[in-house]
């Protein structure tokens, strides 16, 4: 089964997590697409929910398939959240953001009941860091921040278009993409991350997903976060 394949499997799956008059996080990314894709169909059919997308794109997705869309302003719960993320570990810690929405993603997920990852079986891993981390700074603070990441011990670029211009968010904020290695302890990083003066964000979701549906083959496994230690 080709990846794309698993990608469809994936998002169909999470189909069973939206309920008729759902409030719904629409993800962004490609995985995250298809599910945008499978719940057009649904709302077709007669489904009735509203979504609140996590970009642009996203939003101008889900209105050329006809999902109704609302705004955090109307509604601070979501129902269920469905996205991608480009590295989910065995805590269903994730790294998220090659697309460049993460700030967004990360607000909405906060804003849910249940957050559920689809992803294709190439982004189980053991440990988070193989793909460099995506970090959202204010332009004003870029050097300085890139300066301080570096110390931290990570090989930083800026994300760049074509042309060699910086990627722009919908935020109107750059992406530094942060190559650590492996990060065994991700809740540090994070820590360590949001307290540089100058990051509005960064692509470590900890302790958010509720579920992970990873495609495998023509199996979808259903993974579920560690409960809380006392």
């Amino acid at each position: 089964m080709s990846a794309d394949d698993e990608k469809m499997a994936a998002a169909r799956a999470s189909l069973r997590f939206v309920q008729d008059g759902d409030i719904v996080g629409l993800g962004s990314g490609s995985t995250a697409s298809y599910a945008i894709k499978f719940l057009a169909e649904r709302v077709q059919e007669g489904l009735n929910i509203r979504g609140i997308p996590t970009s642009a794109k996203t939003a101008a997705l889900a209105e050329s398939l006809g999902i109704p869309l609302t705004t955090l302003d109307k509604f601070q719960e979501i129902n269920v959240d469905i996205d991608g993320a480009d590295e989910v570990d065995t805590h269903l810690n994730l790294i998220k953001g090659g697309g460049g929405a993460l700030l967004r993603e990360k607000v909405i997920a906060s804003a849910s009941r249940k957050f559920v990852i689809v992803a294709d079986s190439s982004k189980q891993v053991s440990v988070l860091g193989k793909f460099p981390l995506p970090v959202e700074v204010i332009p004003f603070a870029q050097a300085l921040v890139t300066k301080k990441i570096s110390a931290l011990g990570a090989a930083v670029k800026t994300r760049q278009l074509k042309d060699g211009t910086p990627y722009v968010t919908d935020e109107g904020h750059h992406i530094l993409d942060c190559s650590f290695g492996e990060i065994p302890d991700p809740a540090r990083l994070a820590h360590a991350l949001q307290n540089i003066p100058g990051v509005a964000g960064h692509g470590l979701f900890v302790d958010m997903a509720s579920v992970a549906l990873i495609a495998k083959g023509n199996q979808v496994l259903e993974l579920n976060r560690d409960p809380p230690t006392a």
